[in-house]
């Protein structure tokens, strides 16, 4: 079951028991090769023959047209070397010649033992025949529970632990093989069969499939249902909550996420032994608590739900939310479908299509300019799919912009093919054909570069996307990003914060690493720096530079610092698209719903070094070793849509070869015009409000004005109580209006701040203690003492002005000024502080 849930995904394939009973049987022979002899007369003299090969005969019964029946015996040549893989796809290829009359003589010669399996036809025990040139043949009977079982409800028949069993018989030459021989042989492939010697652990690692088989154990359970239920019982269902609960919350720590290994991972947490449970609790029903829509379900649907939920490409932290709602819908979300979505034929091409422009983009860049630093995507292409659907969702949900900040691993091709530059520019800035002449006509380095540009959706709907320059300095981007958003939505009058979203894009090594990560995602959910929730993607290629994750964080993932903010957290595996697409989806909503940060960690690798001119091989050579034998994310997907019959190898060639014209065609174009360095600049305000000049061409104020201003900074709604303390500071000031106040430099900044909200100019002042002054001289936020109402009496001079934010920030050496920065960028026209 386990084998097949896995082959099925990954290769459309299945097998069947006979499978397993074939290669087991080869397994014991090799133990107890004397099974492989046999009889022979030679020159009138008796000869025992030993072969130093297995030649494994599968006798496979053939229905012709006329419905008459033949059996015929081909054999799997020298079964003894190969694994279990190897040998299932001999396995196949074997009987797929006999089904289509492809079989040949060489494919019937020198059998050495044979199985037979009339258990497929439903004989319980035969006694099979044996064969010329053969010492034994092997039969199976049908898996089926014991005759004076079969009438009973299966409820009942897991209630008593009574399971299916399979007749093994022999027929054996006992010229040339002793009894107790076919005994201990028989006993040995029974052992087998039931996992003994971590058979099982065999067989999968065989397959790579990094998941730990169930094993035979006594049932623990003493008492049937229906009588009184034992202790034991009792117990089990009480603790399969708890089991349920440990895979929300652990499963991810043995999920298949890491495209380089398929190692089993193991967590006793996560072991039905660690509970109680046996093989013979798996077809006993338990309270679910509804589970994947189950009110009650066997232990092993439960597990099944589990494991392909939390334990396959997809891994989920979420369980440190503190808020039951977050969960709940989390859970409704991914355990109905198990994490497991259907995608149409459409959309499966579409992410194929991507993949392979983002994979022709980089080799092209590969093989054209040769020893160029780019910090390829190579190992993380799904990044591109994955931002294409985030964009999709974003659009149809009505999103007007998003801004994007990242550092340079695979920002050229997200410059290409999402925000839409073109490969013109990119292939003149490799040549450094740039126009000198132009402003900064120097320019920067191109992977440092920002941009903006319009994205289509399939549906052929526009949505802004814009990226923020980023000198090389990897994470320090943050709070600019979410500075710039800010502004845009406080402009835009995006209370909601729903339609212009930040998503931010790490590398693994620099989010576990840098403080800058954490000051920024502190910044999420203070009222003065929320943007409605960042979308954040790791590019987790496994290292930093040289540095492995065991040198570079002191927790199990990179992204474990985004718990500080109840961020759910959806590790995958980047050689699953369809699994990033859907993490995607869910993350998307997520932030819409809950206008909260979410975290998606693109598990990949680095297939080049830091940088195309790095030798990594110094290093990790192990790492690249593996790396250099693994297929890259375009390969495996359009294998497993070839299999699904949704591309043929010549229409995926074609889209090669389409991409390739395009890109080269491109290039040739750059080499006829230079290209003007252009610095993107991300605007919050529109260019004509930018130029617009103040109605004033004087600087100062007349009397009139500055009395309006001190008017509104004295003036309380009836019903606030003022701190006494302050009542004579305020009072202080009323003197202004009789000619007799000072003016100190706490008043003169109040008055300042005025004169620009009359004149319809925003102020935010933003930091540590902003609003009442460090010592205690600006109180530009009044409290009531008996209410603890707060005013501003700055936003409530007249009707019609700009309004003043005075902002305590985090206690932050670096996210808050980034933020501010960024802020004043994108809006020129408030002044920022």
């Amino acid at each position: 079951r386990i084998l097949n849930l896995h082959l099925k995904r990954l290769y459309n394939r299945k097998l069947s028991f006979t499978h397993i009973v074939a290669y087991t049987l080869v397994q014991a022979v090799k133990k107890m090769p004397n099974m492989n002899n046999s009889f022979a007369v030679l020159d009138d003299k008796p000869h025992l023959v030993k072969k130093p090969y297995i030649n494994l005969g599968l006798a496979v019964d053939i229905e012709r047209k006329d419905g008459t029946r033949s059996l015929i015996v081909p054999n799997i040549k020298k079964a003894g070397k190969m694994n279990f893989k190897q040998f299932c796809d001999a396995y196949d290829e074997l009987i797929n010649k006999t089904k289509t009359g492809k079989i040949e003589p060489q494919d019937f010669q020198n059998s050495t033992i044979t199985l037979t399996n009339p258990g497929g036809i439903g004989t319980v025990s035969s006694t099979p025949r044996l064969m010329t040139g053969q010492g034994c043949i092997i039969a199976v009977g049908a898996i089926d529970y014991p005759a004076e079982f079969k009438a009973m409800h299966q409820t009942a028949l897991a209630s008593l632990g009574v399971g299916k069993v399979m007749n093994i018989t022999s027929t054996y030459d006992h010229r040339v093989i002793q009894g107790a021989e076919s005994g201990e042989f028989l006993k040995y492939f029974d052992e087998l069969l039931l996992g003994y010697d971590n058979y099982y652990e065999k067989l999968f690692e065989d397959f790579e499939i990094p998941q730990r088989p169930v094993t035979w154990h006594t049932d623990t359970t003493s008492t049937p249902n229906g009588t009184n239920q034992s202790n034991s019982e009792i117990e089990k269902q009480a603790i399969i909550l708890q089991l349920i609960n440990m895979y929300r919350v652990r499963g991810h720590l043995i999920a298949n996420l890491n495209p380089l290994s398929s190692k089993a991972a193991y967590h006793q947490e996560l072991d039905p032994a660690t509970y109680g449970f046996t093989i013979w609790d798996y077809d006993r029903r338990f309270i679910t608590g509804n589970l994947a829509g189950m009110a009650t379900g066997t232990l092993r649907e439960i597990l099944d739900a589990l494991h392909q939920t939390y334990c396959e490409m997809i891994g989920v932290e979420y369980m440190h939310i503190q808020n039951p709602e977050e969960k709940s819908w989390l859970q409704s979300k991914m355990e109905p479908i198990r994490n497991l979505p259907e995608y149409s034929q459409e959309m499966k091409k579409r992410i194929m299509e991507k993949l392979i422009i983002a994979e022709g983009f980089e080799h092209f860049l590969h093989t054209r300019f040769v020893g160029h630093k780019r910090f390829s995507l190579e190992g993380s292409e799904t990044l591109i799919p994955v931002m294409d659907q985030l964009l999709n969702k974003a659009a149809d949900d009505g999103v007007e912009e998003i801004f994007l900040g990242m550092a340079h691993r695979g920002r050229l091709n997200v410059l290409s093919n999402i925000i839409g530059k073109e490969y013109e520019k990119i292939f003149s800035e490799f040549e450094e054909d740039i126009n000198p002449d132009a402003p900064q006509g120097t320019g920067d380095v191109k992977y440092h570069l920002g941009a903006n540009g319009q994205y289509e959706t399939i549906e052929g709907k526009k949505i802004n996307v814009s990226i923020a320059s980023n000198p090389s300095h990897l994470e320090w981007v943050n709070p600019v990003v979410e500075g710039v958003v800010r502004a845009k939505q406080t402009r835009s009058n995006d209370t909601e914060r729903s339609k212009i979203i930040p998503i931010l894009i790490h590398g693994d090594a620099a989010f576990a690493g840098q403080g800058v990560v954490a000051e920024t995602l502190n910044l999420s959910q203070l009222k003065g720096y929320r943007t409605g929730g960042t979308i954040h993607i790791i590019i987790n290629n496994q290292i930093g530079f040289t540095t492995p994750p065991e040198d570079a964080r002191s927790s199990p993932y990179a992204t474990d610092v985004a718990k500080m903010v109840q961020a759910p957290i959806f590790h995958v595996n980047g050689d699953d698209p369809e699994a990033s697409i859907w993490v995607t989806e869910l993350a998307f909503e997520y932030r819409q719903k809950f206008k909260k940060d979410v975290v998606i960690d693109l598990f990949g690798y680095r297939r080049h070094g830091h940088n195309e001119g790095d030798d990594p091989v110094y290093t990790q050579p192990l790492m690249y070793r593996k790396i250099k034998e693994h297929p890259s994310v375009k390969q495996i997907y359009q294998n497993k849509l070839i299999i699904e019959k949704i591309f043929t190898e010549k229409e995926i060639n074609k889209l090669d070869d389409k991409i390739y014209s395009t890109l080269d065609k491109a290039l040739k174009d750059s080499k006829k015009t230079k290209v003007s360095f252009r610095p993107d600049r991300p605007w919050a305000i529109s260019k004509e409000e930018y130029q617009k000049k103040s109605a004033s061409e004087f600087s100062h104020l007349n009397l009139t004005e500055l009395n309006e201003i001190v008017k509104g900074l004295t003036r309380f709604p009836d019903n606030f109580t003022l701190n006494p303390k302050l009542k004579k500071q305020i009072e202080k000031r009323k003197e202004f209006f009789t000619g007799n106040a000072r003016i100190d430099w706490a008043f003169g900044e109040a008055l300042a701040f005025g004169s620009l909200l009359i004149e319809k100019i925003p102020v935010r002042l933003s930091g540590q203690d902003s609003a009442r002054g460090t010592f205690s001289q600006r109180h530009l936020i009044l409290t009531d003492i008996n209410d603890g109402t707060e005013i501003i009496p700055h936003n409530s001079i007249r009707d019609e002005q700009a309004f003043l934010e005075p902002l305590d920030s985090l206690l932050s050496e670096a996210a808050v000024l980034g933020f501010e920065f960024g802020y004043s960028v994108a809006d020129p026209k408030t002044l920022v502080m």
